[in-house]
């Protein structure tokens, strides 16, 4: 049989290549963040997210599918009930990788390769994409684009930082309420 042409092998042959990315894996669910080369860094990313997605499932099935491959129960344990809420609104990209230079002794490439913890900032929704989104959810209770609809009582604007913001959040105020004035009856004769 002809050996496989997929690339070469992190130091040996594919089961060996398993059982080094399993075990780097279950070094960078113990310690977050860890160094190593880039050709392993960046072999591990695709098997580090793939359980990371596991753990988000959180359910049997996929506890034992990472169990078989990192087979420490420990590790899993960890991955499952530490790391999974933290990454748990993130669609994506649980690990980065930071280049660190040069290793001393080969000269070969080093990086730090470590789990992106940080909370998500969702981008906040235009009002276009928001309605769309509520009439895609419920059609039913979908507004009619001619019906009037009646305005909110503005709330009132807190200046964050003295001096030219809080001049900005003054005017923006003053808008809110002239728009408020305004009754319906005179955007009908506009």
């Amino acid at each position: 049989m002809p050996t496989p042409t997929k690339g070469p092998r992190l130091g040996g042959g594919p089961a060996h290549e398993r059982l080094m990315l399993a075990n780097l894996a279950a070094a960078l669910f113990t310690h977050k963040s860890i160094k190593t080369t880039e050709t392993k860094a960046k072999r591990l990313r695709p098997v580090a997210e793939r359980l990371i997605t596991f753990a988000k499932k959180g359910d049997l099935h996929s506890r034992r599918r990472a169990l078989a491959i990192i087979g420490d129960k420990s590790v899993i344990h960890e991955l499952f009930t530490e790391i999974a809420p933290l990454v748990e609104h993130r669609e994506g990209g649980y690990t980065r990788i930071t280049k660190l230079g040069f290793r001393k002794g080969d000269n070969a490439s080093m990086v730090q390769i470590e789990l992106v913890l940080e909370p998500v900032n969702p981008k906040p929704q235009s009002a276009k994409k928001a309605a769309a989104a509520a009439a895609a959810s419920n059609p039913a209770a979908a507004p009619v684009a001619e019906a009037p609809v009646a305005e909110a009582e503005p709330e009132a604007v807190e200046p964050d930082v003295a001096g030219a913001d809080a001049v900005d959040a003054e005017a923006a105020t003053a808008e809110i309420a002239a728009d408020s004035a305004e009754t319906p009856a005179e955007d009908v004769a506009k």
